[in-house]
């Protein structure tokens, strides 16, 4: 029995034989895969952000890539269960146009048949999608030519053109009709055992800074949907912080360092660079503690 097993072994050597240039070859595609962020609605009725596999790397390329992945029935890559496309099925881009950061991008009128219900959150899916693209800021969007001027149900007046001050999943919370703004905030959402990002649009009478507003709702849960989490302690206080033109210095006291180690866990990091980069327009998010450098967070 010994001596028929090692020669079955032998046999399994001889005819499979290890390929270390296979297995490396291997192991970069999978390291070299790109994923990007698009927007879809998930099962709590919110535009959600998702990471998913990206194709292309040319800018006009890519925004078809985006498109197709917001539409029904395109582009059958693996969604989760509690996340659904918004784009009425059948859209098509007729014409896009990249100029100086400005997208005018024309549809089949196929666009307008979106539910009643969804026809803002299309939009906001369709905007916040888009300026993932670095090389997109702001967007027209055109029905077979003609400039889109208004929902096609509400009748709600859209402005020209559209951007991230457009807002999402928006929550307004008046007092009164001076010294308004839009504060987009980060939280958390679960599903299937991971994790992922919904952003809130609150707009809200100013009386602070906006970067103090962002922490301390992040510091409290949202009252106004239970899927909502943020993992920012309540005793993180921010000491100070630094506006400038390219990024944002935040100084907390060691409550907002994990536990486990002098870190800040990364759904903390997302949450505050994701609010930051959406209010000030900053990629750039520098952590301190007790003036200690913590960690440089770059979106």
């Amino acid at each position: 029995m010994i001596i028929s097993l090692s020669f079955l072994f032998l046999l399994i050597i001889y005819f499979f034989p290890k390929n270390d240039k296979l297995n490396i070859n291997t192991t970069l595609t999978y390291n070299d895969l790109k994923t990007m962020p698009i927007y879809l609605l998930d099962n709590n009725n919110m535009i959600s952000r998702f990471e998913t596999i990206q194709k292309n790397d040319k800018t006009l390329d890519l925004i078809d890539e985006v498109i197709k992945n917001l539409t029904i029935g395109e582009n059958k890559n693996y969604i989760p269960n509690n996340f659904k496309k918004i784009i009425p099925e059948g859209t098509k881009i007729i014409s896009k146009d990249l100029n100086d950061g400005l997208l005018k991008i024309n549809f089949t009128k196929d666009l307008l048949l979106v539910e009643k219900e969804n026809e803002e959150k299309m939009l906001e899916a369709i905007i916040y999608s888009l300026t993932e693209i670095k090389e997109v800021k702001k967007i027209m969007i055109f029905i077979e030519g003609e400039l889109l001027k208004e929902l096609p149900h509400s009748k709600k007046t859209l402005p020209n053109t559209l951007d991230r001050s457009f807002g999402i999943n928006k929550v307004y919370d008046i007092k009164s009709m001076k010294e308004i703004a839009k504060i987009t905030i980060y939280y958390v959402s679960k599903a299937d055992g991971y994790n992922y990002y919904t952003p809130v649009t609150t707009i809200t009478n100013v009386n602070k800074e906006k970067i103090e507003i962002i922490i301390e709702k992040l510091k409290s849960s949202p009252t106004f949907n239970t899927n909502l989490v943020s993992y920012l302690t309540a005793s993180a206080e921010l000491k100070n912080y630094e506006i400038l033109e390219n990024s944002v210095n935040l100084s907390f006291n060691n409550s907002i360092l994990s536990l486990n180690d002098n870190s800040i866990i990364e759904e903390v990091k997302y949450s505050i660079a994701l609010s930051v980069r959406d209010t000030y327009d900053i990629n750039e998010t520098i952590f301190y503690v007790d003036d200690n450098l913590i960690d440089a967070f770059f979106i």
